[in-house]
């Protein structure tokens, strides 16, 4: 039997978790992405609702933002909005359940492509 969940702590399934299944984006992805040091646990940790420090729900936002980018062409990657944390995180300052994320078309043309990265380049 697992223990209870300490709502102090821990916030549930995230809009993070979310936004990565609709990109097509695996743990992996965001870890292999990133320029920081960032563990597979630790992206865990915030796609399951572990409350972060602001420092690395930022690193998250930044290595989703590289491992999405990754994956759009040139054309697109102009139209790309980036995320901030508080667009990933509900427990942020900031954060707006009314949020109308501007990139739906692009998730699914990148998620119509199978989450082929297009270049690794800028």
């Amino acid at each position: 039997m697992s223990p209870p969940m300490s709502s102090e702590r821990d916030k549930g399934d995230q809009p993070v978790d979310r936004m990565m299944d609709d990109w097509g984006l695996s743990n992996h992805d965001l870890v292999d992405a990133s320029p920081e040091q960032l563990t597979h646990k630790q992206v865990q940790r915030a796609r399951k609702g572990r409350v972060l420090t602001l420092a690395m729900m930022q690193k998250m936002a930044r290595s989703l933002n590289i491992a999405v980018w990754y994956r759009l062409t040139k054309e697109e990657r102009e139209q790309y909005f980036e995320y901030l944390h508080r667009h990933l995180f509900n427990y942020a300052k900031g954060y707006d359940e009314a949020f109308d994320d501007p990139n739906k078309e692009l998730m699914a043309a990148v998620k119509g492509r199978d989450g082929k990265i297009i270049s690794r380049e800028a």
